[in-house]
């Protein structure tokens, strides 16, 4: 049976700690697919909207996307016929945030006050406010809240993420930071409080002199650490991983090489990870820790299907989903036959319980 073996290959990835964005960087990704006579594209980088939405919903043929997990779940959801190829888990900042001005000293005070969150039009799930209100709900169990217990604060948004792209508002940058709303929110003291993660997150904070009432982005707990970046997911679309799961795999294999490489080098991956994510790397060391180095490593262990399951289910729960599937129906151990799957260090064992 003859195979098909596509000109070109399209793949996308968050400006965030990937090994698929070390990979990039590095060289390794064109290389190993230029030995196997295939071009790459980037998705998000072109200038074409209709490309750029599969970023989002993952409907190019012959491609692989690998950063925040809300969109290629939402896809599942909708029927797309996607694999998951992959898992990483990156810890980073987490944290509820208000100003000295709103006169909340811990995160109990949040009782009856206004949290808000950013709202997107509707089109392509809305997955920074999924991310604001998985943060919300782990940061206020710390305290022995709930999100009933507070009142959430829609703070409307204008535009898509597709069009917040090289919109000419954005100062020759290509993308928005985000938070602004939320932070112009508090200024103005229309909220109280507001959840940030990442790079991003670090920066706006500092930015406008807030206070942390919760940071949890190294909570000894995976279950409040987990969130649309903990963990990242590896995807591809069904025709690549049907036609050619040999592609999936050399895809496989060039990410943990690209992720043994960071843990020799972790100083060279720092920098890699700040130009990647758009930040200094002051801002990395701040938001990923020290050792982000060794946290690149790319599995399917169950623990790792166990946190996409968990947060699959959140989002099911708060109405982000088209419908409900199975984490571990999805997931294509096929590429990996014979390739050692370990855990990635920090992620506690008791999450697959």
């Amino acid at each position: 049976m003859s195979r098909q073996t596509p000109a070109t290959i399209w793949y996308t990835r968050c400006p965030v700690p990937t090994p698929l964005g070390l990979a990039a960087q590095l060289g390794l990704l064109e290389n190993a697919f230029g030995k196997a006579g295939i071009a790459l594209e980037s998705i998000i980088d072109s200038r074409n909207p209709e490309i750029r939405r599969s970023h989002f919903d993952h409907t190019l043929p012959w491609s692989f996307r690998h950063g925040g997990n809300v969109p290629p779940i939402r896809a599942r959801s909708e029927g797309r016929s996607t694999r998951l190829a992959g898992i990483t888990w990156t810890d980073e900042f987490q944290a509820i945030i208000t100003l000295p001005s709103r006169k909340v000293g811990t995160t109990s005070e949040l009782k009856g006050r206004r949290v808000g969150i950013a709202r997107r039009p509707a089109g392509i799930v809305d997955f920074m406010a999924a991310t604001a209100l998985k943060g919300l709900e782990s940061g206020l169990s710390l305290a022995g809240l709930s999100l009933d217990e507070v009142e959430l604060v829609d703070i409307p948004l204008e535009t898509s993420v597709l069009e917040d792209r090289l919109a000419p508002s954005l100062f020759g940058l290509n993308h928005r930071i985000p938070y602004g709303p939320e932070a112009a929110a508090l200024i103005r003291g229309e909220i109280d409080a507001f959840f940030v993660k990442g790079t991003p997150g670090t920066a706006v904070a500092n930015l406008i002199g807030a206070v942390a009432l919760e940071s949890f982005g190294f909570h000894p707990d995976p279950a409040i650490r987990i969130n649309s970046g903990s963990p990242r997911l590896l995807t591809v679309d069904a025709l690549l991983a049907d036609e050619r799961p040999d592609l999936v795999r050399l895809l496989i294999e060039t990410l943990r090489e690209a992720s043994l490489w960071a843990e020799g080098h972790p100083d060279e991956t720092v920098r890699f990870v700040a130009r990647e994510s758009r930040a200094s790397e002051e801002q990395v060391l701040a938001a990923n820790g020290t050792q982000v180095h060794r946290h690149l490593g790319l599995s399917l262990a169950p623990e790792l299907l166990a946190a996409v399951s968990s947060y699959k289910d959140f989002l099911l729960r708060h109405g982000f989903l088209a419908g409900d599937f199975q984490i571990e129906d999805w997931a294509d151990h096929r590429p990996w036959k014979g390739i050692p799957d370990p855990v990635p260090s920090g992620l506690a064992t008791g999450l697959a319980a």
